[in-house]
């Protein structure tokens, strides 16, 4: 147990990992979790063009970068506990 428990945990919530992620954005936000340094300029453009808003790519992005980078600090703390 660390001093940080309570503030992943609620970290977690926040992420609303299984949330539903809208069909326009299914690959972008794969791409975020898997390959974020390849996201570009133009993958944010496409999401507006077809009429998202910056506030919900947003929302997408940080969910998802979040998730991914607790997935990361899972795998990291089960290695470490071997």
């Amino acid at each position: 147990m660390s001093r940080y428990d309570r503030l992943i945990a609620a970290l977690r919530v926040a992420a609303q990992p299984d949330r539903p992620v809208p069909p326009d954005f299914a690959a972008y936000v794969e791409k975020v979790r898997t390959r974020a340094y390849t996201v570009t300029d133009s993958d944010v453009d496409a999401l507006k063009a077809a009429g998202h808003s910056e506030d919900e790519i947003f929302e997408q992005t940080i969910s998802a970068a979040v998730y991914a980078g607790l997935l990361r600090l899972d795998a990291g703390l089960e290695a470490m506990a071997r």
